[in-house]
């Protein structure tokens, strides 16, 4: 077929972008070349329109074994000889058009990116995003999103340990699916993705290539329009159990010694994964496009290039062990082929049937090497000057506040989700300590240094477990926050994230992210995603968490616009002993309640404002980096000096809400008294004000507690009672009613009980 700009535009390559590859490689490319430019050139792919900034992030840090973005994800340090690797990435456009598939495989997908470094995935997090639950659109692709995350994880193995979710009018039409891993390596077993070796094999591994996926890099790299349902064929189909042996045979054949490198077969398929490796390791490869096994016949070239079928690995390794490892991969019942070998002139040539059908320098197709990289213009929004004109004082106090209270427990936003939770296999593997326990980030064993510290002290598996390592892990982002100002929004998160790790017992130790935004060419929307990078950056440097990593997705849009600017936060933090542990339920009769933090006159952007007010634009809650910092280096002192019984920080809904999610779990209440008269009462209530955290302290230790405190600002607030909540002198229920309205919320949309409308 005759290649012009108008083929290029069809596969959502600029004009410019269609000179560009024309100079590079001296000629028109064909049809089957022109395609691999358009997966790799992808927003998806190149990060062209935010690699600049990305680079601004925080990419280094003492304790990070890889360098940012230079392997599958990212992998720290937790001593005594292992390493965590974790990542999140978003599935949004899969799950907007096919909500089951496009969830599942994105947790596939995730975890692929874990075991491909050689760690086993140990827990499974995510972040959601839904329009209005009333709706039934909404409550389609939440029960599709929830059954293919839960399908997924449950049958490959993998605890869904926890995860947040927010139903916004503007995610109606564009939901976001982040999924993120965390896993477990030994130190110095890491491998990486990359080619090495002149004339070294490559070996394809996994499930056979189909026409599912078809173009799927270049799909996520679009709006979602009324005509999107018709490229359905780019939702990818999955196999959990495929990837639960995958998982198994790559480990296995990773004992061996025999493979060099390795990469997950995701976002663009094979020309993402040959040329990815080649670029890296400055080699090319000789690929046999007819040799890849395949469930679909007389599948094109392109169509094999560009496939995103699931459960697929791309190995180069030693020559001369190519029948140990195709041996592994057949005792697991898995297809494997060698494709073609290693070649030493940084060439892609791929051939079907002995016939040269692209031939293309790998350096040319990747971020960092050819691949174009943007600088986009971007202005303040609009909107941002109602944001400057809110008033806090045309909001009138209600005077009934426990009506509002039991408003607030009722919102999507706020109620349990435990009818989302129930669907998860939280449990298997036997390491997550957050099932019975809650806290504010899940806490999981890293089984692989207790087994070895145990069996050094000839400890029983009872005995090991009260002590080995663990680690904390959350994802976190209130987009509201971000939208009502991107800057300190950013840093809201990132805080608030290392706030839950701190508040469970641990201490911060990096960051994936998952940038979800809406149209790059759009300068309101660039410039919401410029401030989150500087807003991120900062908060990251000052609680030394660099960036390992993550994934952009832009062009999350709906008819009036882009989403909420939602740069997702994934944390880990480690526990040197699980028996750190800090949880955030009350644990008995007559303990004091403290609030640690400063209280603040401010009810901008709280679920109270927003949902029961009906106020769209009001700013950011107050937050200050370095109160944020001073609270949590002093919480985690607390901890470690077991002074305090609970911990669970103040967010969504204020302290009211903070106080009744500790409550609920050993079916306490409490007695409490507002101790700010200056502050008015719904805004000391139900104010979300950031860098505050409600312990409990038993009386025998209060003493001690408050001479620990030093410089941090605190209120003696009341005591935890038998199961009552009492308010400012006022009886407000049992906590029996109060959880009650609390867990069945989300179970009352989904069943009906809601009217729709």
């Amino acid at each position: 077929m005759e290649i012009s700009a108008k083929t290029a535009e069809e596969l959502r390559l600029t004009p410019e972008e269609f000179e560009l590859i024309q100079q590079k490689l001296g000629r028109t490319p064909n049809f089957t070349e022109l395609c691999a430019f358009s997966a790799m050139w992808s927003e998806h792919c190149s990060y062209k329109n935010s690699i600049k900034w990305l680079k601004t992030l925080p990419r280094d840090g003492k304790k990070m074994l890889v360098k940012a973005g230079e392997e599958n994800a990212g992998l720290m340090d937790i001593g005594d000889g292992y390493g965590v690797v974790f990542k999140i990435e978003s599935h949004n456009h899969p799950s907007a058009l096919e909500p089951f598939q496009g969830a599942a495989t994105g947790v596939g997908g995730i975890h692929r990116d874990i075991f491909t470094m050689g760690a086993r995935p140990i827990a499974s997090l995510n972040s959601l995003r839904f329009g209005n639950l009333k709706e039934s659109k909404t409550k389609h692709l939440l029960s599709g999103v929830v059954h293919g995350i839960g399908h997924y994880g449950n049958c490959f193995g993998v605890p869904t340990v926890g995860g947040e979710v927010y139903f916004e009018d503007c995610y109606h039409t564009n939901p976001l699916v982040n999924a993120m891993s965390v896993g477990i390596l030994k130190n110095g077993e890491t491998i990486s993705a990359t080619a090495k070796g002149t004339g070294n094999p490559v070996i394809f591994v996994g499930s056979a290539t189909g026409k599912d996926g078809m173009g799927g890099a270049s799909f996520a790299s679009a709006n979602i329009t009324g005509e999107s349902v018709k490229e359905l064929p780019a939702v990818q189909v999955g196999d959990p159990f495929q990837e639960k042996k995958l998982l198994e045979a790559c480990l296995e054949v990773i004992k061996t010694g025999a493979v060099v490198g390795m990469q997950d077969m995701g976002a663009a398929g094979i020309i993402c994964s040959t040329s990815e490796m080649s670029a890296k390791g400055e080699v090319g490869m000789h690929i046999d496009l007819d040799k890849v096994p395949a469930r679909q016949q007389n599948m094109k070239a392109w169509e094999l290039l560009l496939s995103e079928s699931q459960e697929r690995m791309l190995m180069v390794v030693e020559k001369g062990r190519e029948a140990e490892v195709v041996g592994i991969f057949e005792k697991w019942d898995l297809p494997a082929a060698t494709i073609g070998h290693v070649t030493d002139d940084g060439i892609l040539r791929f051939y079907m049937n002995g016939m040269l059908e692209a031939e293309i320098p790998a350096y040319e197709l990747v971020l960092g090497g050819g691949a174009p990289q943007y600088d986009r213009p971007y202005k303040e929004p609009g909107y941002l000057s109602k944001i400057k004109a809110f008033d806090p004082a045309a909001i009138e106090v209600p005077d009934d506040l426990r009506s509002i209270a039991e408003q607030l427990v009722a919102l999507p936003n706020i109620a349990s989700k435990r009818w989302i939770a129930v669907q998860y296999d939280s449990t298997v593997g036997t390491a997550n300590t957050s099932t019975n326990q809650p806290s504010d980030a899940a806490v999981v064993l890293a089984k692989g240094t207790e087994r070895s510290e145990g069996s050094e002290r000839g400890l029983s598996d009872a005995q090991d477990r009260s002590s080995g390592k663990a680690l904390a892990m959350t994802t976190d982002c209130n987009s509201r926050y971000v939208f009502a100002d991107p800057y300190k929004g950013a840093m809201i998160a990132v805080a608030e994230a290392a706030r839950n790790i701190v508040c469970s017992g641990g201490q911060p130790l990096g960051v994936t992210n998952c940038l979800n935004f809406g149209n790059p060419y759009e300068p309101e929307v660039y410039y919401q995603f410029v401030n989150a990078i500087k807003g991120m950056g900062e908060a990251c440097r000052k609680f030394d968490t660099p960036v390992t990593g993550g994934n952009v997705s832009f062009y999350n849009q709906h008819p009036g616009g882009a989403v909420y600017p939602t740069p997702t936060i994934g944390m880990v933090g480690l526990l040197e002993s699980v028996k750190d542990k800090m949880t955030l339920n009350f644990k008995e009769e007559g303990d004091i309640i403290f609030l640690l933090g400063k209280s603040s006159n401010d009810i901008s952007s709280s679920e109270y404002l927003h949902k029961l007010k009906g106020v769209e634009y009001s700013p950011a809650p107050h937050f200050e980096l370095e109160e944020e910092l001073l609270l949590q280096d002093t919480l985690s002192k607390l901890i470690r000096g077991q002074l305090v019984r609970s911990a669970h920080d103040v967010s969504e809904g204020g302290l009211f809400i903070t106080l009744a999610e500790s409550a609920f779990p050993n079916g306490l209440g409490f007695d409490v008294v507002a101790s700010d008269a200056e502050i008015r009462k719904d805004a000391y209530w139900f104010g979300e004000a950031q860098s505050r955290v409600v312990v409990s302290v038993a009386p025998d230790k209060v003493e001690s507690f408050r001479k620990a405190l030093g410089k941090l600002p605190y209120e003696e607030i009341g005591f935890v009672t038998n199961g009552s909540f009492e308010v400012d002198g006022m009886e407000w229920g049992t906590v029996n009613e109060w959880k009650d309205k609390y867990d069945q919320t989300i179970e009352n949309y989904m069943t009906g009980l809601v009217e729709m409308e």
